[in-house]
């Protein structure tokens, strides 16, 4: 029988490319160049990359799991791969945080208590954490419901209202989510349209609240919703996606086909690897403290790659940040990012809101009470006079 993925997200490609150039995997470089490295160098690359991506953690349609809510629906095939995307992402940042990017899935038991805890965070009912039922919850102010597909604008909000539920029901030392969730918007929060605006001002906010007021900055997760094109992602953005997955802080991306979400993880040229939930399996819900669990169906060793250009313009970045350090080389990649962009930036980087001036690349690092002057951010018209819109313009989200 066909599998879900490829009716919904049409023919993918297993494994690796023909090609011998660099193979990025949230923030990685993997170098398979045969001509430069020797053959067993570039082997060893192959096989470091595999392990890489077989160690993220896989989240996928569940079946049997208790009714969501009020409803009697217990299993999301076929709606819930936009929460499984995001599932998937914010545990890659939780692994980041707790086990660090270095971080590959053992061969043999027991596991490592963090990466048991955190998989146990993300299952299928309301005692977890960050379950299926438990966003569904959080997130009814924006749309999301039992039965029906959301976007990525809504899923970031989402993620952002049940942290925020969950850092007020748990003390300072004992927060499941151990980090600000800041989710990225325009100016007057995307109303306008334009190039996402990362605000340091507002991440210092987003920190100093998440630590109730005890520390000026703590770990951060960044969510960059995103709306590149019409029909397809405009080729004038694809470079500044490319670079994103060399960012040391890369999260990976929420997209795929209309209708039909992915985590994409890694980028070898044109295409992207990714990790797809539409496979349903039998609900499984780990004990927290279960070292001997069987986790194979949290993670797969098949590798998957579509074309970048094939993606759904409507998407979602993510970005994790485990300081103020980390937090200063970020906006430091991404304004010199937007810089080489050629005038269509992902997103820009700025001190404050009252001021729509981007950071310059080399200044990434300034006081952020200095002058400003009253420049514009170079938003991107939606539309000419007449209200006509234009492939490669901005959309509101």
């Amino acid at each position: 029988m066909r599998r879900i993925h490829e009716r919904v997200l049409g023919p993918s490609k297993i494994g690796i490319s023909s090609s011998t150039s660099d193979i990025w995997l949230l923030g990685l470089c993997y170098k398979i160049s045969q001509e430069s490295s020797g053959d067993v160098d570039a082997t060893s690359a192959l096989a470091a990359f595999k392990q890489d991506f077989s160690s993220r953690i896989l989240m996928t349609y569940r079946k049997g799991f208790d009714a969501i809510g009020e409803t009697k629906i217990t299993s999301d095939a076929s709606w819930g791969c936009m929460l499984r995307s995001s599932q998937m992402l914010v545990a890659q940042a939780l692994l980041f945080h707790r086990l660090g990017r270095s971080w590959r899935k053992p061969s043999q038991k027991p596991f490592d208590l963090a990466y048991i805890e955190i998989l146990h965070q993300f299952g299928d009912s309301e005692t977890s954490a960050f379950s299926i039922h438990n966003l569904v919850e959080a997130g009814k102010n924006y749309g999301l419901a039992a039965g029906s597909w959301v976007g990525p604008y809504a899923m970031c909000r989402s993620w952002e209202s049940l942290a925020r539920s969950k850092r007020e029901e748990n003390d300072l030392e004992c927060q499941l989510l151990p980090m600000a969730v800041y989710v990225v918007s325009g100016d007057e929060d995307g109303e306008r349209g334009g190039a996402p605006v990362v605000c340091i001002e507002d991440a210092s906010r987003h920190c100093f609240e998440f630590s109730r007021h005890q520390a000026d900055w703590t770990p951060i997760l960044l969510l960059v919703p995103l709306v590149l094109g019409l029909d397809k992602v405009n080729p004038r953005y694809i470079p500044s996606l490319q670079a994103t997955f060399t960012f040391p802080q890369c999260l990976g991306i929420l997209g795929g086909k209309p209708g039909a979400s992915t985590y994409i993880v890694g980028v070898q040229e044109e295409n992207v690897f990714y990790l797809d939930p539409h496979d349903v399996q039998p609900v499984v819900n780990l004990s927290s403290d279960n070292l001997e669990a069987d986790t194979s169906s949290y993670h797969c060793d098949i590798i998957r790659y579509i074309p970048l250009d094939s993606l759904d313009p409507s998407l979602a970045i993510g970005f994790f940040c485990r300081d103020k350090d980390d937090f200063d080389d970020f906006c430091f990649r991404a304004s010199k990012l937007a810089d080489e962009s050629n005038g269509a930036p992902l997103f820009t980087v700025a001190q404050t809101h009252s001021v729509f001036k981007p950071i310059i690349h080399g200044d990434t690092m300034a006081d952020a009470g200095g002058d400003r002057m009253d420049d514009s951010i170079g938003v991107l018209p939606t539309g000419d006079v007449d209200g006509n819109s234009h492939e490669d313009d901005w959309q509101l989200l």
